[in-house]
C-alpha cells in the first residue's frame, strides 16, 4: 500500500452571524467573523506547506443560505490556491449546507469533488489507491441511519468513509443521521472523517474514528483550541496529529464571591483569576465569560447598576491582557442571610421569583417573546439557535434579579 497524507477538516461554518455576540459589542462579533475565514486560510496554508495529497471536509462548509456571494467567492478562492498546488478536494453537505438550504451557487474549481445526497458515492484515487465513500445531505434533518447503506471497501485499497453525523448522540449536538461505531466498523473501512460535532474527539481506534472539530470557535460553549487533522498513512500504519487554526477563542472564569466583598474586591478577584488565562490565549484575542457566584452584600447594588459594573469587569480584563474581552458578565448572586433588612414587599417579591426553575407556561410564553424580538432584529442578527445570546431559562434568571434589585431600590 502506497504513503500518502490528507486533511481531515469539518464544520467550518462560513458565514456564521455570531449573532450573540453581535448583540453585545458589535466589533468583538467582527473580529470573530474574521477569525473563521483566518482559520480556513490557515488550514489552506497548512495543506500546502505541508504537501497534503488530499483535502476532506466532511459537511458544514457554510453556516446557512447566503445573503451574498462573498462567502461563496472566499470559498472558491481557498479552494482554488489547493487546485493549483494539486490538492484534491472532497466536499459532503452537512445539516447547514443541505441541498434544501444553500440556494446560491458559484463555480468551484475543477479539483473540488461533491459526495452525492442521494445515496452513497464513491471517489476513487487511483495512483494512492484511496476510496472516499460518503453521501450529503438533501435536506436539513437527516434522521435515517446513512451508514448502513455505505458501499463495500475496495479490496487492497484504503478505503475512507465521509459521514456528517451524531453518531449515537453528543450533546448538545442536535441528532443527525445517528448510527453507532458498531454500524460504522461494520463497513470494513480504514478510516471515518466524521463532521458535526465541534469538539475535537479519536471515537475509535479500531478503525480510526475521528471528529476533527470546527476550525473556529463560535460561541462560549466552544472553549479551547480548535482546528483539524493531518492523518498520515505509510504502509497501511495511521498516524494524525491535530492542525490548530483559530484565530481567537472562547474562555469562561468562575469567581466565587465571599459575603463581604466590595465592588472593588470583586474586581481584585478578576484581575487575579486572569493569569492563568494567557497561557489559554497562546497569542489570540479572547472573549472571556465572567461567572460570579455566591452569597454578596453588594447583590442589589450590582444588580442595580450592572452596566457599569459590567464595563468595571471589562477594564478589569484589559488590566490584565489588551485582547481580552467581555463576552458577558454573569452574575448569580444570591444575597446575604446577614444582609441589611430589606423591605416586606421586597421580602415577598425575591420569595415569589426565588424560585430554582420555572414553570413550562411562562418558557413556552418566554420562548413566543423572543421569537418575536428576533424576527425585527435588524441583519438576520436573530437567526440561529440562540437569537438573543443565551438560553431561555439565563435570560429570565437575569430579569428576575433585575427585578428584584429595582424593587429593593424602590422600597
Amino acid at each position: 500500500m502506497s504513503s500518502f497524507r490528507f486533511i481531515h477538516a469539518a464544520d467550518l461554518h462560513l458565514g456564521s452571524p455570531f449573532q450573540g455576540l453581535a448583540l453585545k459589542d458589535a466589533d468583538l462579533a467582527e473580529l470573530f467573523v474574521e477569525a473563521s475565514r483566518k482559520a480556513f486560510s490557515a488550514l489552506v496554508d497548512e495543506a500546502v506547506e505541508r504537501k497534503a495529497d488530499f483535502f476532506i471536509v466532511a459537511g458544514d462548509v457554510y453556516d446557512g443560505d447566503w445573503k451574498d456571494n462573498k462567502i461563496g467567492l472566499f470559498f472558491n478562492r481557498e479552494v482554488a490556491r489547493l487546485d493549483r498546488a494539486g490538492i484534491p478536494v472532497f466536499l459532503l453537505k452537512g445539516n447547514h449546507d443541505a441541498e434544501s438550504v444553500i440556494t446560491r451557487t458559484i463555480t468551484l474549481p475543477k479539483n473540488v469533488s461533491e459526495f452525492p445526497t442521494s445515496k452513497p458515492g464513491t471517489f476513487r484515487l487511483e495512483k494512492l489507491k484511496v476510496a472516499l465513500h460518503g453521501q450529503g445531505f438533501a435536506e436539513r434533518s437527516a434522521n435515517e441511519n446513512l451508514a448502513l447503506a455505505y458501499p463495500r471497501p475496495e479490496t487492497g485499497w484504503f478505503n475512507i468513509g465521509v459521514l456528517h453525523t451524531s453518531l449515537t448522540g453528543r450533546e448538545p449536538h442536535a441528532p443527525y443521521a445517528p448510527c453507532s461505531v458498531e454500524d460504522l466498523r461494520s463497513r470494513g473501512y480504514d478510516y471515518w472523517a466524521l463532521g458535526h460535532v465541534h469538539d475535537f474527539e479519536i471515537v475509535a481506534q479500531d478503525p480510526l474514528v475521528v471528529f476533527p472539530g470546527n476550525l473556529q470557535g463560535r460561541s462560549i460553549r466552544e472553549t479551547g483550541a480548535k482546528g483539524a487533522v493531518l492523518v498520515t498513512v505509510e504502509d497501511g500504519r495511521i498516524a494524525y496529529e491535530r492542525l490548530i487554526t483559530d484565530s481567537a477563542r472562547f474562555a469562561e472564569l468562575a469567581i466565587a464571591v465571599e459575603s463581604d466583598d466590595t465592588p472593588a474586591a470583586l474586581l481584585r478577584r478578576v484581575e487575579d483569576a486572569l493569569e492563568p488565562l494567557v497561557d489559554v490565549m497562546e497569542g489570540r484575542p479572547l472573549a472571556l465569560r465572567v461567572r460570579m457566584t455566591g452569597k454578596s452584600r453588594v447583590r442589589s447594588q450590582l444588580l442595580s447598576k450592572v452596566e457599569d459594573f459590567r464595563d468595571e469587569v471589562q477594564a478589569a480584563c484589559h488590566r490584565g491582557h489588551a485582547d481580552i474581552w467581555l463576552e458577558k458578565l454573569d452574575l448569580r448572586l444570591e444575597p446575604d442571610d446577614g444582609a441589611s433588612q430589606r423591605s416586606s414587599g421586597t421580602l415577598g417579591l425575591d420569595g415569589l421569583l426565588g424560585m430554582e426553575g420555572f414553570p413550562p407556561e411562562l418558557l413556552e410564553e418566554a420562548a413566543a417573546r423572543i421569537a418575536e424580538i428576533a424576527a425585527r432584529l435588524p441583519g438576520g442578527s436573530g437567526a440561529g439557535e440562540l437569537p438573543l445570546g443565551d438560553d431561555i431559562d439565563v435570560l429570565l434568571v437575569e430579569a428576575r434579579d433585575l427585578l428584584v434589585s429595582r424593587a429593593a431600590e424602590a422600597g
